[in-house]
């Protein structure tokens, strides 16, 4: 397996891994400097998320169209102009479409640099390429939250979103040297109104969730975003029924295993979007630690998930994809809920230990099901299921805060007080358990699921000749 194309579209997935999690360790010290709440200004992570369930559609279309090289690094470029934005931002406005700025190129880069990767890899090859990819990305978060908590603490949080311009330069360079120049397999025609109604309902459900819980927007806003986004879906279905060439086609969800990967992913991803923003939160205003304390807490969890890229192609081989993705989804959910547990007086060793444990098995079923997405799926609709596949994740996560976020205000409303450390402990429990919902999707699957991908051959027994 040529590893090269997949470190270099990693330079992508490091700037996004590594800015989430910068933002969620400062999160305080933005809100304080720009004068809002820690809780209103997860707006801002949610208006990225938004703004991936928009563009993300689009990005197999447009990589289709003018190259999927071409379109990865013009993503990099604008992630980078949004980056210095966010820098620039005085008011909690600014910040907010600063970071959608971002998103736009957010929803290129990682959709059009996974679609690379997928055609330019043969498929019993595609689980060690997923996880090089993922690998080096994995630093992000593993030098994210103690650098970010560093810099803020110590310096200024201004400086947490600079760092992504040597970055980002450095991306459009080797991504010039070294990326292949993918032969297009289908010219489609642009689906506008698919793509309206597309983005109006994904953006529409994302934010009409979490802006229900924002204590900065009226609660009608937030109902009548969602409605919107809601009836935008039901739109988007009949629209795609009677269009021959949609921007997703959602007949690759006929495919059972296409469908097991999107559903059980989109289910997890729940629980674990939420993670970096209640963590680092829980960490510091209930633990009353720095943010460079939090940081150095948190890194584990990316340690953790970088273990397992070791393995994990030895893994898949030996248990196959049911196995691994219905018990491993399990598992993760339950150090999901551990977190729940924690308290000041938890010795800093276990806490470390369990983090890194969570992040061992999260990076298991991550790999998992990103290969397993493909497995079934032929070459020439690859631009039509990384969009799908993408947009799920977003969407999940973005779900994950917005879920996180409204179980804190709704607590802090019972009670009538400010953020207190039994509100996060009750919000890790809720979360774990949508997580832990994932492995039922993964029950209907054959041993043999995605064999090709996984290299896994299952015993079969063979029935006793009759004497």
């Amino acid at each position: 397996m040529n590893r090269i194309v997949p470190l270099v579209l990693a330079v992508a997935l490091f700037m996004e891994n590594m800015d989430s999690t910068v933002i969620a360790t400062s999160l305080p010290a933005i809100a304080a400097d720009i004068g809002t709440s820690p809780i209103a200004l997860k707006l801002a992570l949610t208006a990225y998320l938004v703004s991936l369930a928009v563009f993300i559609p689009v990005s197999g279309w447009m990589a289709d169209r003018f190259g999927a090289k071409n379109v990865f690094r013009a993503a990099i470029v604008v992630f980078v102009l949004g980056s210095i934005a966010c820098a620039a931002s005085g008011s909690l406005l600014e910040f907010v479409l600063s970071r959608f700025l971002q998103g736009v190129g957010g929803a290129m880069m990682t959709p059009v640099g996974r679609l690379v990767l997928v055609r330019s890899t043969p498929r019993n090859e595609l689980v060690s390429a997923m996880a090089w990819l993922t690998m080096p990305a994995l630093i992000g978060p593993l030098i994210g939250p103690p650098v970010g908590g560093f810099l803020t603490t110590y310096f200024s949080w201004h400086w947490i979103f600079l760092i992504n311009v040597p970055i980002g330069v450095l991306g459009i360079i080797i991504a010039t040297r070294y990326l292949p120049s993918i032969e297009t397999l289908v010219q489609r025609p642009l689906d506008i109104t698919g793509f309206f109604l597309s983005g109006i309902a994904a953006s529409g459900i994302v934010f009409g969730l979490s802006v229900v819980s924002l204590p900065a927007l009226p609660t009608w806003v937030g109902m009548a975003t969602l409605l919107t986004g809601i009836v935008s879906a039901v739109l988007y279905l009949v629209h795609a029924r009677r269009t021959a060439e949609p921007l997703l086609s959602l007949n690759l969800l006929d495919n059972p295993i296409f469908r097991a990967a999107i559903v059980g992913g989109s289910l997890f991803r729940i629980g674990v979007g939420a993670i970096p923003f209640l963590l680092p939160l829980m960490f510091q205003i209930g633990f009353g630690l720095t943010p460079f304390q939090s940081g150095m807490i948190t890194f584990v969890s990316a340690l953790g998930a970088m273990s397992m890229k070791l393995v994990t192609k030895w893994f898949y081989r030996k248990t196959g994809f049911r196995n691994s993705l219905m018990y491993g989804s399990f598992v993760a959910a339950i150090f999901v809920a551990v977190n729940g547990f924690f308290t000041p007086e938890t010795p800093y060793w276990l806490m470390i230990l369990l983090l890194l444990v969570g992040g061992f098995f999260r990076s298991l079923f991550f790999t998992g099901t990103n290969a397993l997405a493909y497995a079934d799926i032929p070459n020439e609709q690859t631009s039509q299921a990384t969009p799908i596949s993408s947009v799920a994740q977003q969407i999940s996560m973005a779900l994950g805060v917005a879920v996180a976020g409204g179980i804190l205000e709704i607590t802090t409303k019972i009670h009538g007080g400010p953020l207190q450390l039994s509100d996060f402990h009750i919000a890790f429990f809720v979360v774990a358990a949508i997580s832990g919902l994932a492995c039922l999707s993964f029950r209907g699957l054959q041993p043999d699921a995605g064999s090709e991908v996984s290299g896994h051959r299952p015993l079969i027994k063979v029935a006793a000749p009759a004497e």
